[in-house]
């Protein structure tokens, strides 16, 4: 692999409260990542979903049915496994309120872990926050279309939130900031917690708004939301990641859907390019992220070629799992 070649490693929802945050009364930090750490060191930066809130405190939100706390010593859980960035539109940083947000904002910031898709006001919940990854100055962006309720405003603390809808306000709005990104970054990444949580294929509002972002200059959207694996398809010279699935938590195994298997998914770059992404089964396990045996690797990878192959995205069987490629 030449010199100038990046790889960014992006995993779906880290959901580290409920029977996790137990676990992690009495285990070390680390022990969420299972075997997986090495694949997650080996890339240039790591780029997480954080299903959860960061905090001590708060009240759990009328009327919703789950809500996700991690105790704020859990940061630790991120600092292990050297988390990039996270993303925090999604549907659960408000669960235990305005005050445990806030908790978790300083939290990440004091930790040196960046985050965006949450705020004090709108403008912070809209702001791109800028990494450097081996040189590349990136730029990431993360917005959800679930818990509208939760809508930051101009001074209300909140989620980026935008419906997966072209001719929405909020949407138009949301391509306005990733073209201004782009004119001034070398990359820039989307995150987008969209959609239900079940079917294997994207809705099709997925693909009109991974495409819309993509054309105004982002090269990586990456979706999640879903509680399993989606395909990917390459466009005009980005990706579209259409779902993650899960990446550790408590929840329930469905038997069909498989919600406990996931990847890592390594973007790889040459320069500004985007080759190709390697795909690196995983399973949760006993609250761990683990590496999958091998059989069960084979079945996940040949699951997500068929998905890719729809979407008219090619791939090959590696050593680590599976590389797709336009």
């Amino acid at each position: 692999m030449s010199s100038s070649r990046s790889r960014i490693a992006f995993i779906g929802d880290v959901m580290l409260g409920r029977l996790v945050n137990r676990v992690l009364q009495t285990a070390p930090p680390a022990s969420v990542w299972g075997d997986i750490l090495p694949v997650l060191m080996g890339a240039d930066a790591r780029i997480a979903n954080l299903e959860c809130v960061l905090s001590d405190r708060g009240e759990p939100w009328p009327g919703k049915r789950f809500v996700f706390r991690s105790d704020r010593k859990n940061v630790a859980v991120l600092e292990a496994a050297r988390i990039t960035a996270v993303s925090l539109a999604n549907n659960h940083v408000l669960d235990f309120g305005d005050a445990a947000l806030r908790d978790m904002l300083e939290t990440l910031a004091a930790a040196g872990i960046a985050y965006a898709g949450a705020g004090r006001n709108l403008e912070e919940a809209r702001r791109p926050v800028t990494l450097a990854v081996a040189g590349l100055h990136c730029a990431f962006v993360a917005v959800t279309d679930n818990e509208p309720e939760w809508e930051a405003g101009p001074s209300e603390s909140g989620i980026c939130y935008a419906p997966c809808d072209l001719a929405d306000a909020r949407f138009r709005a949301l391509l306005e900031i990733v073209a201004d990104a782009a004119a001034t970054h070398d990359l820039v990444i989307v995150s987008y917690h969209w959609g239900p949580n079940w079917g294997e294929r994207p809705l099709p509002e997925h693909v009109r708004a991974g495409r819309a972002l993509l054309d105004a200059g982002a090269r990586i959207v990456y979706g999640h939301s879903a509680h399993v694996t989606r395909g990917i398809e390459f466009y005009q010279g980005g990706a579209i990641l259409y779902s993650c699935g899960d990446f550790v938590d408590d929840y329930a195994v469905d038997e069909v859907e498989r919600n406990d298997e996931s990847f890592v998914f390594i973007a790889v770059l040459d320069g500004r390019t985007l080759v190709e992404f390697v795909l690196v089964p995983t399973v949760i396990a006993d609250f761990q992220a683990r590496r999958s045996d091998p059989l069960r690797a084979a079945r996940q990878c040949e699951r997500m070629r068929r998905l890719c192959a729809e979407l008219g995205t090619r791939s090959a069987f590696v050593p680590e799992g599976l590389r797709v490629f336009p």
